[in-house]
This record gives C-alpha cells, structure tokens and sequence, in this order.
C-alpha cells in the first residue's frame, strides 16, 4: 500500500489549460465513504479503477491509497452500487518543473469548481508554483472529492466553511 502525499489548491484562471499536456474525462462515484475511508469506482476515459484510500493525517497532506485498475465493464457494473452524487469532471495534466500538478474541472452541481493537486515524493519536498496557483486548502474536507459528492459546490455560500 502507498503512501499518498498531495497539497490541494483553489485555481484564479484557466491558464492551466494551454500548459496542459493531457487532458482526461472522470467520472467517479463512492460504494462507500466514512471515517474519512473511501471505496471509489472511476472511470478515466475508455479505463476503470476501484480505489481504496484511508484516513488522512499530517492535516489531510497523506494518506495511505490502494488503486487497481479493472475492466472496463466492471467499473460500469460498479458504478450502478455507488452512493447518490457522482463526481463528473475534466482533468488537465500540467508539468511545473519535476513534478506535475492534476487540474479538475468539475461539471453538475460542482460546476464553476476547479482544484489543483500535486503530488509529493516527501513532506518536506519544494514544487513551482504556477502563476495560475490560488488559495491552499489542503485538509480541507468540503474540497475531497467523497465530501463534494454529499455537499456539491452550488450549495455552498457564506455560511458553509
């Protein structure tokens, strides 16, 4: 099992997209979420994934993930199990020195949502930071994705931290 370092930020444009090197369609959805576990079943463009991921720690900067890819088919099979709100979005994949940062787009009741990840060889490791970069907001739950799925980003408003 692996340990999964990443830091979370909001994006202020969409420069990100003429830096982007791949861009993916996801959709994904949760057979369960809880306790801060998930079981997710994604489908990245023609290829499907269960995922298992544990609690995070470190102030939601790692936690331990178990991925697999599966058929095709199962996934869709697997899909019809999961939990109501399914997570729809577009990926870009943007190199920013060694590393490369996920950009999600997100659609449905998330729509007007994009989140930057990057993920991390080590806790004390340095990354570049693209002009694009907004607000950190690693550890905060209204962002994961399981959480987005039960409170979508439509819903939100001042109140909601």
């Amino acid at each position: 099992m692996a340990l999964e370092i990443e830091r979370k930020f909001l994006v202020r444009s969409d420069a990100y997209k003429t830096e982007a090197f791949r861009k993916t369609e996801i959709m994904q959805g949760y057979i369960a979420s809880g306790n801060g576990r998930t079981v997710r079943i994604r489908i990245r463009d023609d290829k499907g994934y269960l995922t298992i991921k544990g609690p995070s720690f470190d102030g939601g900067l790692s936690r331990y993930e178990w991925e697999h890819e599966i058929a095709l088919s199962e996934a869709r099979e697997l899909m019809q199990l999961c939990e109501p709100g399914i997570i729809h979005k577009t990926r870009y994949e943007v190199q920013a020195g060694d590393l490369i940062f996920e950009v999600d787009e997100f659609y449905g009741e998330n729509q007007g949502l994009v989140v930057a990840e990057i993920e991390l060889p080590s806790l004390q490791a340095s990354f570049v930071i693209p002009e694009w970069l907004g607000e950190e907001v690693t550890g905060q739950k209204k962002y994961y994705n399981a959480q987005l799925r039960r409170n979508p980003f439509l819903s939100w408003n001042e109140l909601v931290s």
